[in-house]
């Protein structure tokens, strides 16, 4: 009887757990308009509504409120058609085509279903309970209540997400503010950065994006009791639950609810001179002609705060060019233009009460304000500032006729720096909002005022906006966020493949490291040239540092020198290849840099972002340790990988240790793949898709492949949309004694198509061909090396067949 009683008991608290708030009472279900489905219980509404078959939002009004229906991220709008609603005594089902959503109705519980199983579902649902502060937000997030939504986990779950932290790939049994905020000098463990999302991904292939804007937690079973929590000072109680059949599906699924990421430009996919900071015109001219002597390859300037004033304290809000130090910026930045490198110039939002600026932004009213309406005033590591409302009409404006002036003058890159922001004490007051309501999309909203402003008044330009806080949607702004103020140290490099990889999952893709390291004066030439051999593979090629020790390789000793720019040269020659990696993001939020797990379903890789993937077909494991001689890599059976140096073959599906040298990270290419390369240009400006080298790794187990390449001209804003690309498609197929390879290509209305030289480099022939023939005549070429290249001619108007014999 006792054993009964026992096993009564534990069932008793199993049931509880997974059942909603006990006080929650349904009421009825209705059907609105648009499909929306209100379910009335004795302590509110919830708004249940799908976008589509894989995204559905649910919202709880409690009584009492209003709903707001305003977002910060969600731009897509609800599918209304094949949706069904059943209700029984005891259940209501809510469903699409794939999620379906299950109201039980006694005991209160709602949870989603895709594809027959449950992927999660609410556990006490919304609930106020008195505010756990943490140490970490002290004095930042302050409440006597928070509101919460409670969920159910599974014990096998991995989660991800919560934006930009150090933590390790699973980010479950963290309880994480939702506070952007820097750290600086950050290595290996980091709880608390910039990017906060409201996002958590689950290994279960689910997203839940927490639809609000104020700041909170997120608590992903830190308790350690299978739940997963939402906490929030105020705002919408508003989440949608997303799915997808893959990863990237689920990427995409999430990107088409908040937004695509705009094509950057080209160039923005080349080396930048970057450095805190360049003090004077003199010594930015000279930094680039020292790249132009030495023959690295570049494509921008960035110009830290110097730009406005000579000193680090007590200039920031000048916002307009000291001409102490840079006596003609527009013909500096015209001349660097002329040698193809572009110029992009810092901003900040804080307008110091001893800038230029303070007395005009004061008297036109553009600043945030107290509880009595003057300008807001308070003291930070620059100066005493205020801080410009971009909420309120007057300082959208303002802000936007600087910038304005800042691309007029020939700025090709804005730069937002401390938009977390760096400091925004809570008693501020914005248009119609408190500072804790909007801490968290500041720097969001500042990326858009930016793009809007492009959008409205230079509207062929693709902008460059460097950025280092948003929120969920920001990649729809074209926003280019980094990882922050790491340290130059070996922990700082290990925690950046993770924070990218992370990032990327959560829409934006475009996540890059401050390339060697910025916070220190360490000067490691392994470290620098380990890290910068590593951005070869990741969104944004930009060196950057403190100035103590120099950040750009034209500055660095001859060995480090020669090696990164070998690693920089490799960028360049990649061009056709990574561009269109960045066509992909803007089509599908596909990131550039992919978990190994996208590549293979296995639980034991579920952690690693040691080794992951560049687009679809590089496999890429940087360097993270000093002197370090071997390395041991998972290869993914999904593929034989091919070494991108020396083409030795590696079966998928194994461990293998591999043999390092300095010159190179191992870098692996896919069996079967087209790898589409260029020779080396100096700049961007002089690539032309004219004259191409198109690589083939033959591996006779893969007997058909595809691949294409975007192409445009590098500048214009929806080039895609307008018409003006070209996708060139390339063809592998073994057919009994015949590898055949077929060239096409497919053009928008509005683009000329132009010959081609071609290199066709076929790897892996380890025979001579008894028979080559390129549009059906042939040609005498022997393989050497294990390598076949053949020379073509193509006019992509039509169709260009190679068939080469088999053994």
């Amino acid at each position: 009887m006792k054993t009964f009683k026992i096993l009564f008991l534990l069932l008793f608290i199993t049931a509880l757990s997974f059942a909603q708030n006990s006080n929650r009472v349904f009421e009825s279900a209705t059907i609105q308009k648009d499909n929306l489905l209100k379910i009335t219980v004795n302590d509110g509404v919830y708004q249940i509504q799908f976008y589509n078959s894989k995204i559905v939002e649910t919202s709880f009004i409690p009584k009492g409120e209003k709903f707001t229906s305003n977002s910060h991220a969600v731009v897509l709008k609800p599918n209304l058609a094949a949706i069904e609603f059943i209700e029984s005594d005891s259940v209501v089902n809510f469903s699409s085509k794939g999620i379906v959503v299950k109201i039980k109705k006694a005991p209160f519980k709602i949870s989603y279903f895709y594809g027959g199983n449950e992927i999660t579902s609410e556990k006490t649902g919304y609930l106020k309970s008195k505010h756990q502060p943490m140490d970490l937000v002290k004095g930042n997030i302050v409440a006597t209540e928070t509101e919460k939504i409670a969920f159910n986990l599974t014990s096998d779950e991995i989660l991800y997400g919560a934006g930009s932290r150090a933590l390790g790939m699973n980010r479950r049994g963290y309880r994480l503010p939702l506070y952007n905020r820097a750290q600086y000098g950050y290595e290996t463990h980091a709880e608390l950065m910039n990017f906060t999302l409201p996002i958590v991904i689950s290994s279960k292939k689910y997203m839940l994006h927490f639809d609000n804007a104020p700041i909170g937690y997120l608590d992903l079973d830190s308790n350690k009791d299978n739940t997963l929590t939402y906490e929030t000072i105020s705002g919408r109680k508003t989440y949608q639950v997303i799915v997808g059949d893959s990863w990237i599906d689920l990427v995409n699924n999430y990107t088409d609810l908040t937004g695509k990421q705009p094509l950057p430009a080209r160039w923005t996919l080349g080396n930048f001179s970057s450095r805190f900071g360049y003090h004077s015109q003199k010594e930015t001219a000279a930094t680039i002609t020292k790249f132009k002597e030495e023959k690295i390859p570049v494509d921008a300037i960035v110009l830290d705060l110097y730009w406005f004033g000579k000193d680090l304290q007590g200039t920031m809000g000048n916002l307009e060019v000291y001409k102490d130090s840079f006596p003609d910026m527009k013909g500096m930045i015209s001349q660097l233009k002329d040698k193809g490198v572009k110029t992009v110039l810092i901003t900040e939002p804080f307008i110091l009460s001893t800038s230029k600026k303070w007395n005009e932004a004061v008297k036109k009213e553009v600043l945030a304000t107290d509880s009595i309406g003057n300008p807001a005033r308070y003291d930070f590591y620059f100066g005493n500032t205020g801080i410009v409302d971009i909420y309120k009409k007057e300082g959208k404006e303002w802000f936007w006729n600087i910038y304005k002036e800042l691309i007029d003058l020939g700025a090709k890159g804005l730069w937002g720096d401390l938009g977390e922001p760096e400091v925004l004490p809570s008693w501020v007051n914005f248009q119609n909002k408190k500072a804790d309501e909007i801490h968290n999309i500041y720097g969001h909203d500042w990326a858009r005022l930016i793009f809007e402003g492009y959008q409205k008044e230079f509207s062929n330009e693709r902008p460059f906006i460097l950025m280092r806080a948003g929120y969920s949607g920001s990649q729809r702004f074209g926003m280019i966020p980094w990882s922050g103020d790491v340290n130059r140290t070996w922990g700082g490099l290990q925690s950046q493949p993770e924070i990218a990889l992370q990032m990327g999952m959560q829409g934006l893709g475009y996540m890059h490291s401050d390339l060697g390291g910025f916070a220190g004066a360490n000067l490691n030439d392994n470290l620098y040239i380990r890290w910068l051999q590593y951005g070869v593979f990741q969104p944004i090629f930009r060196p950057h540092a403190q100035e103590d020790v120099a950040s750009e390789p034209v500055f660095r000793s001859k060995r480090a020198k020669r090696l990164t720019k070998q690693a920089i040269e490799l960028r360049y020659k990649l061009l056709p290849y990574n561009y269109n990696l960045a066509f992909e993001n803007n089509q599908k939020g596909t990131p550039l840099m992919r978990p190994i797990f996208f590549e293979e379903e296995n639980e034991k890789l579920l952690n690693n972002s040691t080794t992951y993937l560049w687009g679809k077909d590089f496999l890429i494991t940087p360097i993270l340790k000093d002197s370090v001689a071997t390395k041991e890599i998972y290869f993914p059976n999904t593929a034989n990988w091919f070494n991108f140096y020396n083409d030795e073959k590696v079966i998928g599906g194994q461990i293998k240790t591999v043999s390092l040298d300095e010159e190179t990270i191992p870098t692996y290419v896919r069996g079967g793949a087209f790898v589409l390369m260029t020779d080396l240009v100096q700049t961007t400006d002089a690539y032309k898709a004219d004259k191409l080298k198109l690589h083939y790794y033959y591996d006779a187990s893969v007997k058909k492949t595809d691949r294409e390449f975007y192409n445009d001209d590098g500048l214009t804003a929806n080039a895609f949309e307008k018409g003006a690309f070209e996708i060139l498609e390339f063809e592998a197929e073994i057919l009994k004694r015949w590898l055949e390879i077929d060239l096409e290509a497919e053009f928008g209305d509005a683009w000329n198509s132009s010959a081609k030289e071609i290199k066709l480099i076929i790897h892996n022939i380890n025979w001579n061909p008894k028979k080559i023939k390129v549009d059906g005549k042939r040609k005498r070429i022997s393989s050497e090396k294990n390598m076949l290249t053949i020379p073509l001619k193509w006019s992509p108007n039509k169709e260009l067949k190679v068939k080469i014999s088999l053994k």
